[in-house]
C-alpha cells in the first residue's frame, strides 16, 4: 500500500501544507535524496508505466530512476497531499542543437497562485519550482528561465555565460502517464537512447551534485569538479556510499 507519510519520510520531511515554500522545499528534498538513475536500464530490467511500481522501487527499496519513475510518483504526491499538479511532455534539445525523441521527457506543472514547472526527473538541473514568466531563477546548479515560444509551448533555458542554452521544449497541456509508453520503451531500449548507452546515477548535494557516469566518479562542491576512475569492483561501495544504492 503507497502511504504518503513513509514517501516524505524517504525525502526527510513531514511538510505537507499546500504553499509555493512547501513546493519548494519538496522538490529541493527529493532531489538532495532520490538520485537520478538508469541502472535498470543498463540492467535491462523493464520499466513499466506504472505509479506502485515506482513506489516500491524508490520510497521502499530505496532506488531512483529516470524522468517517468521520478515525476510520476512526485505527481501522485503532490496530487495526494492537494497540489493541483498534472504530468507534462517536454523535447530535450541535444548539446549540438538537434531535438531528441519528440515529447520524451515527463515533467510536471503545478498550478498556484501562478503555473510552475517542477521537475525532479532531468538529473542536473533547477532545483525550485519556475514559473512560466521568463523571470531567471538562480539556484547552486544555475541560472533558468522559461521563454514562450508560443501559445502552451515554454523553452526551459540555462544560463551560459552570457548565452542562454536550451534544455528542452515543454508543452504545458496535461497528459497521462500511459501516454509515454512509445517513449518510455525508446529510452529504455534503443540504441539511440542516451539511456542505454552507459551507467548514470547522479544525485544533488547541498553545495553540489555527485554523478557516476560511466566509470567515472564526478565530484561537483561549489563549482569546483573533481573526477576519479571507479575501479572494477568498487562500483558497490561507491553506489553504497555516495548514493545510498545497494543493488
Amino acid at each position: 500500500m503507497m502511504k504518503v507519510e513513509q514517501y516524505l519520510k524517504r525525502i526527510s520531511t513531514n511538510n505537507n501544507d499546500i504553499s509555493l515554500k512547501t513546493l519548494n522545499h519538496l522538490q529541493l528534498q527529493h532531489m538532495l535524496h532520490v538520485p537520478f538513475e538508469n541502472l535498470d536500464v543498463i540492467h535491462q530490467i523493464p520499466i513499466a508505466l506504472d505509479v506502485e511500481t515506482y513506489y516500491r522501487k524508490i520510497v521502499i527499496n530505496h532506488r531512483g530512476g529516470f524522468c517517468y519513475e521520478l515525476n510520476g510518483l512526485f505527481n501522485w504526491l503532490l496530487q495526494r497531499l492537494g497540489f493541483n499538479s498534472r504530468i507534462v511532455s517536454a523535447t530535450v534539445q541535444r548539446p549540438d542543437g538537434s531535438w531528441a525523441f519528440e515529447g520524451s521527457h515527463a515533467c510536471l506543472i503545478v498550478e498556484l497562485d501562478q503555473p510552475y514547472l517542477v521537475d525532479v526527473g532531468f538529473g542536473d538541473s533547477a532545483r525550485f519550482p519556475l514559473p512560466l514568466t521568463g523571470e531567471a531563477r538562480k539556484d547552486i546548479s544555475g541560472t533558468y528561465r522559461l521563454m514562450k515560444v508560443q501559445d502552451g509551448i515554454y523553452d526551459l533555458q540555462r544560463q551560459n555565460k552570457n548565452e542562454w542554452d536550451t534544455l528542452y521544449r515543454l508543452d504545458t497541456k496535461g497528459k497521462k502517464l500511459a501516454e509515454f509508453e512509445d517513449a518510455c520503451q525508446f529510452n529504455q531500449t534503443s540504441p539511440e537512447s542516451h539511456f542505454t548507452q552507459k551507467k548514470i546515477v547522479s544525485i544533488a548535494t547541498s553545495n553540489g551534485r555527485v554523478t557516476l557516469s560511466g566509470n567515472s566518479l564526478i565530484l561537483t562542491h561549489n563549482g569546483e569538479r573533481q573526477k576519479t576512475k571507479v575501479e572494477a569492483g568498487e562500483e558497490p561501495t561507491v553506489l553504497k556510499k555516495y548514493f545510498d544504492i545497494k543493488l
